[in-house]
């Protein structure tokens, strides 16, 4: 007969006593810690064992692992710290994501993840929300509304500390995403409190136009970091919204102000590229090597045409690149 949990841990609990009895005198003889033990024969749950907010750890991977965002890195460390302090927030934070592929968006989604929870992104708390996946069709509009109320509801209830990730946001189907504006707007619903949450969205919506601006920025010889959050916010948010092809098209999220902040993923230069290159060397374990990381970076595709200023793909070819020259 198989175990079950409760023998195991009452077996642990006994040979723990015995073992420390026997061992007291040898002080470098080390036992594991109750708790740790407790939660890892039990698994995930919603407690502080399995999710505390690491600020120092948030800080030095937008720092260290995301290039080229200093808009973003700056305002999403002061916008997910500022939340994750306050025990009693009067509303969930709302992120929306915006600017071309391979820049950062789901990237960062990741890194908030892994600075909250113990086990990251893959926790059971994070859930991602994919158009193609979960919203593939625009004859399912009344449906898809009453499913994402529905898991948007049990997620919180299972754990007010849950971050939801919407990704592909220009390719939901419009109206679906404004199911869940009553629990962005009154915190409480049927006795579920949603204002611990994270909300995520990512887009590609207004990329032209956040391209656009880094390029002026560029032939008029300024300095990329001189840009700042206000050369975007001004026409982000109205392209969002009346954009036939964005999900927030008419949205009443933005009609009620209860998307927090829209930021720009700014798209990536040469040096950037470069820096993703040696990034992904040193995670997969190998030897950091700049020649590769110059050869990858030069073998993408670069935007405008004569200018050939930042990468049509931005990051997101890089780890292939990088075994291609290696």
């Amino acid at each position: 007969m198989k175990p079950s949990k409760q023998h195991v841990l009452l077996l642990w609990i006994l040979l723990s006593s015995t073992v420390i009895n026997a061992v007291e005198p040898f002080s470098s003889f080390k036992i594991p810690y109750f708790t740790e033990t407790w939660n890892s024969i039990w698994g995930e749950s919603c407690n502080s064992y399995w999710i505390s907010f690491n600020q120092t750890g948030l800080k030095a991977d937008l720092e260290n692992k995301l290039f080229g965002q200093h808009i973003a890195s700056d305002i999403i460390f002061k916008s997910v710290s500022g939340f994750m302090n306050d025990d009693n927030p009067k509303k969930p934070l709302v992120l929306s994501l915006h600017g071309p592929t391979g820049t950062g968006k789901n990237f960062v989604s990741q890194l908030i993840a892994d600075n909250i929870y113990k086990k990251g992104y893959h926790s059971k708390f994070v859930h991602v929300f994919s158009a193609t996946l979960h919203f593939p069709h625009r004859s399912e509009i009344v449906t898809y509304k009453s499913q994402l109320q529905e898991w948007i509801k049990n997620g919180v209830t299972n754990c007010e500390r849950s971050v939801f990730i919407f990704d592909e946001m220009d390719q939901i189907p419009p109206g679906v995403i404004d199911s869940i504006k009553p629990y962005l707007d009154y915190g409480k619903v049927e006795g579920v409190f949603f204002q611990k949450s994270i909300i995520i969205f990512l887009s590609n919506t207004g990329a032209d136009e956040i391209t656009k601006t880094a390029l002026d920025f560029w032939k008029d010889g300024k300095d990329r970091e001189e840009m700042m959050l206000k050369d975007f916010e001004s026409f982000i948010s109205p392209i969002v919204f009346n954009s036939d092809q964005s999900s927030f098209s008419k949205s009443a999220l933005i009609d009620s102000c209860l998307l927090d902040v829209f930021i720009p993923f700014l798209p990536l230069e040469y040096k950037h590229v470069v820096q993703c290159a040696m990034a992904v060397m040193r995670d997969k374990g190998l030897q950091p090597d700049e020649n590769v990381a110059d050869r990858a970076a030069r073998s993408l595709v670069y935007y405008p045409k004569l200018e050939k200023v930042f990468a049509v793909s931005g990051c997101k070819m890089v780890i292939h690149r990088v075994h291609l020259y290696r």
